[in-house]
């Protein structure tokens, strides 16, 4: 197997397009074999979030970002690397399709914007709406996304304070909706258009309000607790083309980047791991890294036979393809006399 060193300057030296390519490759191969299909309500998503890989008070490169940080030793100077990458989010798939690191100077949403742009050319049709936190609920973002014809749906918190204010005092005067969501959830739902608080989009816009119930036996006292909360999401979505309950369900995908990408993508990949402090080898490896995930996720979800699967975990069949790889490098290695 390749050294550390070995792969930091290998990872260095390659171009970051030739693993978009290939990316690429996997997308194309799993739509043409028909894989790829659309939950219920008819819309396959793509989320846009921010990760912060690694950050050091020591080394850095010409990439980093900087950041003061107040310490018991006073203020210091921090340096770290931030990518905006992209998940597919289909009925029963989701795949990483690229990653746009973040250059010293500018914010997460002009990087998100370069990262659309560039989406958008090589995967043209591959998805119907862009998703958001409440950091996406830019103008920036929604020209960028309308302007190719996308739909996009983001969290609303108080950085839009007219809006929300609005949607608030609206929601007093109308009657929810009641469904549930997923079993678990009782959903109370305010679905509002016809917004015009944020001039800044150049058209109207639809608020979604929900007040979510749900409830959780605490393992400590045994005690069924009552848990509410709160949310509001603004998009351009009709809702003709999207319900009450498929926005919600929508909104709530948001967080399958954090929760099936990136959690994984570290903790089980480790994808955080810096071979070499360089802009270019970070990104190679964590392009890499978007290749194996999309290629194991399809073979496990899509090759493996359900009962297999329910016997078996992910964690158990990449161990058996490590062992499987191991075993194969030994047996080409010349055998002690």
């Amino acid at each position: 197997m390749p050294s550390v060193d070995s792969i930091g300057r290998v990872f260095n030296l390659m171009h970051p397009d030739t693993i978009r390519a290939q990316i690429y490759e996997i997308y194309a191969a799993v739509k043409r074999n028909k894989a790829i299909r659309p939950p219920w309500h008819g819309l396959i998503l793509c989320v846009f979030d921010g990760h912060e890989s690694h950050a050091s008070y020591l080394r850095h490169c010409d990439g980093c970002l900087t950041r003061q940080v107040h310490t018991t030793k006073g203020e210091r100077t921090q340096h770290y690397h931030r990518a905006v990458s992209a998940m597919l989010v289909a009925s029963d798939l989701e795949l990483l399709l690229d990653s746009e690191p973040q250059m010293p100077g500018e914010d997460e949403i002009a990087c998100a914007v370069r990262l659309f742009e560039r989406l958008v050319t090589r995967f043209p049709r591959a998805f119907d709406v862009a998703l958001g936190d409440a950091l996406y609920t830019d103008p920036r973002f929604y020209e960028c996304v309308l302007k190719h014809g996308k739909d996009v749906l983001t969290v609303l918190k108080d950085d839009r304070r007219d809006l929300l204010q609005d949607a608030r005092s609206l929601c007093q005067t109308l009657q929810p909706t009641r469904f549930s969501y997923r079993k678990k959830k009782k959903i109370e739902c305010w679905d509002m258009d016809g917004f015009n608080s944020w001039p800044q989009v150049g058209r109207a816009v639809r608020v979604i309000a929900t007040r979510e119930t749900s409830t959780v036996r605490r393992q400590a006292t045994n005690e069924v607790e009552e848990l509410v909360s709160e949310w509001f999401w603004v998009t351009t979505l009709s809702p003709a083309r999207a319900s009450s309950e498929a926005s919600v369900e929508i909104g709530h995908n948001r967080w399958i980047i954090e929760n099936r990408g990136f959690n994984e993508i570290v903790n089980e990949w480790h994808g955080d791991h810096v071979y070499r402090h360089a802009a270019t080898a970070i990104l190679v490896f964590t392009l890499m890294c978007f290749l194996v995930y999309n290629l194991f996720h399809t073979f496990f979800t899509k090759n493996l036979k359900p009962a297999l699967k329910a016997r078996v975990t992910m964690r158990h069949v990449g161990r058996t393809m490590m062992q499987e790889l191991y075993a194969g490098l030994q047996s080409h290695l010349p055998q002690p006399p």
